[in-house]
């Protein structure tokens, strides 16, 4: 395979011990900038008349329609909260009313694709145990300045579970990540006491299996990151980030890895999609 696992073992501890893990200065500037381009670029392709699906944690109001299912295996478009006045129209350029763009970057266009397939995120997941890895749901956040919207306490096995859960978020700042822009907050530690509730699809819809605990935020601790750090997350740790009401965006690109060998997808997930995606390595 050619792939050697690369984390050492104080950074295993490190993730085993908080359930997250920053390593900085994992993409370079002109990884980051090549990036970032090719949104711009796709974002200058979009028309926004062709959808107004909005994305929000708080109501889950994008995933009662096709456009949301269906963007399991496209580069779909969604809105932020707040983008649009009561006429519904725009209340900003549309560069600057998009949540986030997902969920199948990695696979079909060939920029995020080079990145999410590289030796590098590779010995990483080797190094976390991965046998046969896929990347099931690829992302890329804006946190647009001024309306970007709160993302709500989860742990991202919710969403992408496996039986038995093997799901972890790997979140790459493409901007500074500060507590004045909506940086990521996670309660250190909390991966250990399982997953909290599961958020299923059936003949109904989609829908949480139970309600949300109440955190204390007390318990939560900032992740500020510069431009280019990955932020490996495990799948069972609380984590959320508040409304980013400041002048500067905060960008990201999220994946979502899980392993197939060993694990079963659960067939309740609201991912369905027509063609298995092609494992990393294995």
């Amino acid at each position: 395979m050619g792939i050697h696992g690369s984390l050492s073992s104080d950074q295993l501890n490190i993730f085993n011990t908080q359930g997250y893990l920053v390593m900085e200065s994992f993409s370079s500037p002109e990884e980051i900038e090549s990036m970032r381009k090719r949104m711009d670029d796709l974002l200058d392709e979009f028309d926004p008349s062709t959808t107004s699906t909005i994305f929000s944690t708080k109501t889950h109001q994008h995933a009662t329609n096709d456009y949301f299912f269906e963007s399991a295996e496209k580069i779909s478009f969604f809105f932020e909260e707040k983008a649009f006045d009561e006429d519904g129209n725009l209340k900003q350029p549309k560069k600057l009313s998009i949540n986030k763009v997902g969920h199948a970057l990695d696979e079909l266009d060939p920029v995020f694709k080079k990145f999410s397939r590289s030796d590098k995120l590779s010995g990483l997941l080797l190094s976390l145990g991965y046998k046969k890895p896929v990347i099931i749901q690829s992302m890329y956040i804006f946190k647009q300045p001024g309306i970007g919207g709160e993302v709500v306490p989860h742990q991202d096995n919710s969403f992408l579970y496996t039986e038995p859960s093997t799901c972890t978020g790997l979140w790459l700042a493409l901007e500074d990540a500060t507590l004045v822009n909506g940086c990521l907050w996670a309660i250190p530690g909390s991966h250990k006491n399982g997953l909290v509730r599961r958020f299923t699809r059936d003949e109904n819809g989609v829908h949480f299996d139970k309600p949300s605990p109440s955190y204390d935020q007390k318990d939560f601790v900032p992740v500020e990151v510069k431009a280019g750090s990955l932020v490996v997350i495990h799948g069972d740790l609380i984590h959320q980030s508040f409304e980013n009401r400041s002048s500067q965006s905060r960008h990201a690109y999220s994946l979502h890895v899980v392993d197939t060998d060993g694990c079963r997808w659960a067939q309740d997930n609201w991912i369905r999609r027509k063609v298995d995606p092609e494992p990393i390595y294995g």
